[in-house]
């Protein structure tokens, strides 16, 4: 373990070492054209390729170097790490309140993907995000254990306007709470009796909130008193495959909403 660990340390001391390796792992490079590349001075290069010789990670013919089979795999190697720490920092923030147990995708998956938090000068900003992504629909599907105003009040006026269809499977309580309040009692129920629309009661409480808007997977991530944190989209394809098969899940196992069962 120590010595890959030295390997490690070794480039990482220098991204120059890094931005080499990885361009000799695409195509072979003169050092004049290593220099213009990296910025990086003859002197600094010299050192560097001798060091990657020395390792068998270059070779050079005649004016040329390039990756070796093993110095290729180190590339790829450096670059997942790259990546796996960029993903990790994007998150970092939120890994607390994310409920990972629960989604079923590696959340390397998440390298591209947006995460929108709360500011001070916007702290409605996970939710806009999403309304956004709503609003620009024609196919919404939705999972969740909550639907607030705001999002529901979008779905109504897209569905009922004839430019978007919605399903959706929500929880008993998000149904509840709807339902306590007259005015979005009477939005949900005139969205629910529209044909382009329709929504499911699952049997139990719902442990995440997904809204897949057209190709696009809208993530809501709530802290335990039910604060949101963040939102977090991506266009990912393994993440939309893993939405729609859990959305087809829970629609298959839920009952279709009966107004009369919460009380009119």
């Amino acid at each position: 373990m120590e010595r890959p660990l030295e390997e490690i340390e070794f480039l990482a001391r220098s991204t120059n070492r890094v931005e080499v390796l990885q361009l000799l792992a695409t195509e072979p490079h003169t050092r004049r054209a290593l220099a213009t590349a990296t910025g990086a001075s003859q002197a600094t290069l010299g050192r560097i390729l001798e060091d990657f010789t020395e390792r068998s990670w270059v070779e050079q013919t005649g004016r040329e170097y390039v990756a070796t089979a093993t110095g290729s795999l180190v590339a790829d190697g450096i670059d997942e790490l790259v990546r796996v720490l960029e993903t990790e920092g994007k998150l970092r923030d939120v890994v607390a309140y994310l409920p990972a147990a629960e989604l079923g995708f590696d959340l390397r998956r998440l390298h591209d993907a947006t995460v929108t938090v709360p500011s001070r000068t916007r702290p409605s900003a996970p939710l806009q995000r999403v309304l956004e992504g709503m609003e620009g629909a024609e196919t919404l599907r939705a999972f969740s254990h909550t639907l607030n105003e705001q999002s529901l009040a979008t779905t109504h006026d897209r569905v009922t306007a004839g430019e978007q269809t919605f399903e959706a499977v929500l929880s008993p309580g998000a149904i509840e709470a709807l339902a306590a309040d007259d005015r979005l009692w009477a939005t949900l129920r005139a969205l629910v009796d529209h044909e382009d629309a329709a929504i499911r009661v699952s049997r139990d409480e719902m442990p995440v909130a997904v809204t897949i808007a057209d190709g696009t997977v809208y993530l809501l991530v709530r802290d335990d008193g039910g604060i949101l944190r963040a939102s977090i989209h991506t266009d990912d394809a393994a993440v939309h495959e893993w939405a729609e098969d859990t959305f087809a899940e829970y629609w298959a196992e839920a009952n279709p909403l009966d107004p009369t069962a919460f009380g009119g």
